[in-house]
């Protein structure tokens, strides 16, 4: 069985709290586990689920600092910037 130490929790980021708040929406933090008894790592994106007006899953992996596109929306299937994912939140706002 393997198993995880969780050694550093990610927080929410405070832009795209920002811009959902309102929003009805739900957020589960990131982390960064290691499995035990090796020096591999295991990433969990940070998960805001919004869930009014529309349906919609973002990732953040905010770990991965050379990539220009943190964002990952489950429904499109696409990487986004933080800028492009604010324009899509103010498209199903309206």
């Amino acid at each position: 069985m393997l198993k995880f130490k969780t050694i550093q929790t990610l927080k929410p980021n405070t832009e795209i709290l920002e811009t959902i708040k309102d929003y009805k929406y739900k957020i589960k933090n990131g982390k960064i586990k290691n499995l035990l008894h090796t020096n591999l790592q295991v990433i969990e994106p940070t998960e805001y689920l919004i869930t009014y007006p529309n349906t919609l899953t973002i990732l953040e992996y905010r770990v991965n600092e050379i990539s220009s596109k943190p964002f990952y929306i489950k429904e499109h299937k696409q990487k986004y910037n933080l800028k492009e994912v604010k324009q899509i939140l103010m498209k199903i706002k309206v």
